[in-house]
């Protein structure tokens, strides 16, 4: 079949250029970030953690939010309607940053997202509560790649994640970028 219409072929291209990932919804527990609702919680403590390793060195509670966020708002900003005037580049570096984070931290890079906040979130919750032999067995899950131990190394000295630190500031700055 050849198109002839030049305006049917900008069409095309046009809609090529913004189709979004296909992404599942993913969801967090309720108040996950305290006061603020999570897509915002996310934006912020991802924003905040990833713009400096500083910040989350020697701080795998830290670490951990940031790329719970990061995983979370690779699928959120994509399938939440509450975000269609985001930029699709925005959307999309998210995407890249989650594959960034995945890599880094030897995430399986075709794990459901859900199913990796759900671990990480153990993870956390059972380092909040000092029984580090269940968060191993979670990180020995076949979500995971690395060894357990090496995995939480990581999370207490997170590698540069450029991509990450890139998306995740871009999208608190839409989010604060007043709207027309």
């Amino acid at each position: 079949m050849r198109i002839r219409s030049p305006f049917l072929v900008a069409l095309l291209t046009l809609a090529a250029c913004t189709a979004q990932p296909s992404e599942p919804r993913v969801q967090l527990p309720m108040f996950f970030y305290g006061n603020f609702d999570n897509d915002i919680g996310a934006i912020n403590q991802s924003g905040w953690a990833l713009s400096s390793p500083v910040n989350t060195r020697d701080d795998p509670a830290e670490a951990l939010r940031a790329v719970i966020s990061v995983e979370y708002l690779a699928s959120e900003l994509n399938t939440s309607p509450r975000w269609f005037r985001m930029s699709p580049l925005i959307k999309l570096q998210m995407v890249q940053a989650r594959d960034e984070v995945r890599q880094a931290l030897g995430i399986a890079p075709n794990a459901a997202p859900q199913a990796v906040i759900n671990a990480l979130l153990a993870v956390l919750q059972d380092g909040w509560y000092g029984n580090m032999d269940h968060a191993r067995q979670v990180l020995a899950s076949p979500t995971f790649t690395r060894p357990p131990d090496e995995t939480l190394r990581l999370l207490a000295n997170l590698p540069p994640l450029p991509t990450a630190r890139a998306a995740t500031g871009s999208a608190e700055y839409a989010e604060l970028t007043p709207r027309r």
